[in-house]
């Protein structure tokens, strides 16, 4: 019985052995490829050429019905801030570079999504996308007639530009 049992024993050390064995390494390379989507905002920090001075900005918050102003700064393409009325109450702005209209952070607009869409497209930019209305502007993806890509801020009201970004 002895003579039988001990090839076995010996085959099963050997075969454990062997499983409890990392396997071979290969030689065979493979080569992996990640792609990263980064979205990186080109808004510039400073206001455009043509915009109005930081002064006349708090003229036009002021001629807007706003007294007191804190906080102000150009980010994003407009220049922003807390403002107070005079109901007392503190709310975010976001006041246009050139034109100094004010534009309330919680404000209804008065245009939806399909609307700035074809206000854009009737402008001349194409593959308008991820429009969004927040912080009292409609944002908007876009491409130029020569396919540049741009960010762009657009009026609540009427449609037009507010401010315009390479993407």
């Amino acid at each position: 019985m002895i003579k039988r049992t001990l090839p076995l024993l010996i085959g099963l050390s050997v075969c454990s052995v062997a499983l409890a064995q990392d396997p071979p390494v290969t030689t065979q390379s493979q080569t992996t490829t990640t792609q990263t989507t980064t979205s990186a905002s080109t808004w510039s920090t400073t206001p455009p050429a043509g915009a109005l001075s930081e002064e006349a900005i708090k003229t036009a918050v002021a001629n807007a019905g706003y007294k007191e102003v804190k906080d102000l700064e150009f980010k994003d393409g407009v220049w922003r801030s807390e403002a107070r009325g005079g109901n007392k109450q503190w709310v975010e702005i976001a006041v246009g570079p050139e034109t100094g209209r004010v534009y309330v952070s919680d404000a209804p607009s008065k245009l939806n999504e399909d609307e700035v869409k074809a206000k854009l497209a009737a402008a001349g930019y194409e593959k308008v996308h991820d429009v969004e209305y927040e912080h009292g502007l409609w944002s908007a993806d876009a491409s130029t007639h020569h396919g540049t890509a741009v960010d762009l801020l657009v009026d609540p009201g009427d449609g037009s530009i507010v401010a315009k970004s390479r993407d």
